[in-house]
């Protein structure tokens, strides 16, 4: 993140500021300026053309190797944990013994797995463990990295949220309601703003920006929603609703002006950039954290001749090529220098692959190695759980500034590793507490006491709140029919109350529905999160949210 060399040594923040203004784009930053000029195009790659496929149908450049690591369902090679399915977005962090661990999502439903995986790694890349990070969790598409060592995931439903978890599996995995309930594709962190961008996967979504209230905590703050100019200047606005429990609308919803984006993907920041795809109309963008400025840096329309035909996850190597994975096309991920050629960086065939899509796309930390995954290798057959997915190792001389991998790329120790940052995040950043609000529900509750008397929450609030509360789980029904596709599971709510409460504690109890009872009538166990948010007359707002797994005998 932040700071990387171009090959030139000109640090990016200093090639946008040397370039020459033109006509109405003079405020437009350097690189978005030229892009406009001369699109970004087919070329030749800097690695040369592709070879006939190894041993694993992985078509590279002379120099390169790659491997399979993991493979859904299957035993992760050296280690007794079974790899979840449907890897998505992933991200690598350092070690303290000078290894590193890659962290993975399953775009699964919690009933064959969801949450994120992690595969640690010694020193000389050979795996030595692989475990949990995230349990519980539905439909987990992609996220983002942050400084201080977590890893953002993010549900792709339109209820999902982000969930912060900790790379090394010893921290407990916390949601973030304060990051907007909508659907989540990928997250990134603008270290100098100490802002998260985020994408949302819909044809009409938006471009959102958390500020957090005390950074780097994600526990609250506000989220705005982007609004593009005709000259691309962006202004933001503040989403009225974030968890769409007072308005009752969906977050791209809530703000008429709002610009819509077609299906957003992946999110990157590097040098006060902010990179972003829209697979929906097959574009990579550029947002100019400073300049507050957005352009198209690559767009298949204008090039259809270019490798890239569809985009997904994208991030930055460090020498400052982005690289782009398409969901769909010819299972490809292809680069853009920074002189604007495109061309394909590798390729993945056979019939295993079949209908999937390149995603996570990420360097280790020593900017020798990327991984990557094919969602839906291996593909779905009647009688099986969903496609398998499968996460693959490429390694070889991928072109690095003078001097090496920069200490901005690189993220970690994670959280576990060191004591002193473990205790940091446990206490200020993955700690369970929402300033003003705190939410508890009893440990010991099944579905029999729940269908009967409802769910008991106490709360505590430091000054008078206004008190909405909703309970909500998966659609039952579509979980169960769940196929690798990418239908969503659509949130059910079981239960919704208002409550006008002072400061202090209260005991409350939250009733489900007639029509909520009978849904989960004769059920033995049920997913739900429960969302509590206070809002205070002086315009303060809290929110927090439990996730609860409701069965015949408690509520975790």
């Amino acid at each position: 993140m932040g700071g990387t060399l171009w090959g030139d040594g000109v640090r990016r923040r200093e090639f946008i500021a040397t370039g020459v203004a033109a006509g109405a784009f003079a405020l437009a930053p350097g690189f978005l300026r030229d892009a406009l000029a001369a699109p970004a195009a087919a070329g030749p790659s800097p690695y040369g053309p592709l070879l006939p496929p190894n041993g694993v149908g992985l078509m590279l450049p002379e120099g390169f190797s790659g491997r399979q690591i993991a493979r859904g369902g299957k035993l992760v090679e050296g280690t007794a944990y079974p790899w979840h399915f449907a890897s998505d977005g992933q991200a690598t962090y350092r070690t303290g013994d000078g290894g590193f661990v890659l962290v993975s999502n399953s775009e699964s439903p919690v009933v064959t797995g969801g949450g994120s995986s992690a595969i640690r790694f010694t020193p000389d890349g050979q795996i030595e463990g692989a475990y949990r990070i995230l349990l519980g969790t539905n439909i987990n598409c992609a996220g983002g990295p942050t400084p201080w060592g977590t890893w953002l995931s993010g549900e792709e439903h339109p209820l999902g949220m982000i969930w912060e978890a900790d790379p090394a599996g010893v921290l407990p995995a916390l949601p973030r309601p304060a990051l907007g309930n909508f659907a989540h594709e990928a997250a990134a962190v603008d270290p100098a703003g100490e802002q998260v961008y985020l994408t949302e996967d819909e044809g009409d979504g938006g471009l959102y920006r958390f500020t957090p209230d005390a950074y780097p905590s994600l526990a609250g703050g506000l989220l705005e929603v982007a609004v593009v100019a005709r000259d691309g200047s962006v202004s933001w606005r503040e989403v009225p609703d974030p968890n769409v429990v007072t308005q009752l609308k969906l977050t791209r919803q809530q703000v008429p002006e709002m610009t819509k984006f077609d299906s957003g993907e992946g999110i990157w920041h590097d040098g006060g950039v902010i990179y972003f795809t829209t697979k929906g109309d097959r574009r990579v963008w550029a947002y100019d954290i400073a300049g507050s400025t957005v352009e198209v840096i690559y767009d298949h329309a204008v090039t259809p001749d270019a490798a890239l035909n569809a985009v997904d996850n994208i991030t930055v190597s460090a020498f400052g090529d982005i690289y782009v994975c398409e969901d769909g096309g010819n299972m490809e991920i292809c680069l853009i220098t920074p002189d604007r050629l495109v061309s394909p960086f590798c390729r993945l065939v056979g019939s295993e692959h079949d209908a999937s899509e390149m995603c996570g796309a990420i360097f280790d930390p020593s900017g020798t190695r990327m991984y990557f995954s094919s969602q839906r290798a291996y593909p779905y057959v009647p009688g099986t759980p969903l496609a398998d997915g499968a996460v693959y190792e490429v390694t070889g001389p991928f072109r690095l500034p003078d001097g090496g991998m920069p200490e901005s790329h690189v993220f970690g120790p994670p959280a576990g590793e060191s004591k002193a940052l473990g205790d940091f995040l446990a206490e200020d950043v993955l700690g369970d507490a929402v300033p003003g609000l705190l939410t508890e529900v009893g440990e010991k509750l099944g579905l029999p006491a729940l269908l009967a008397g409802g769910l008991p929450a106490a709360l505590r609030l430091d000054e008078p709140a206004t008190v909405d509360m909703v309970l909500r789980t998966p659609d039952l029904e579509t979980v169960a029919r769940y196929d690798g596709t990418h239908d969503r599971p659509v949130p059910v709510t079981l239960a919704r109350a208002t409550h006008e409460l002072g400061r202090g504690a209260h005991e409350l109890v939250l009733r489900l529905s007639p029509a909520a009872a009978a849904r989960l009538a004769g059920r033995d166990g049920v997913d739900a999160v429960l969302t509590t948010v206070a809002r205070t007359a002086g315009g303060r707002r809290s929110v927090s949210a439990r996730r609860l797994r409701l069965g015949q005998s408690n509520t975790k």
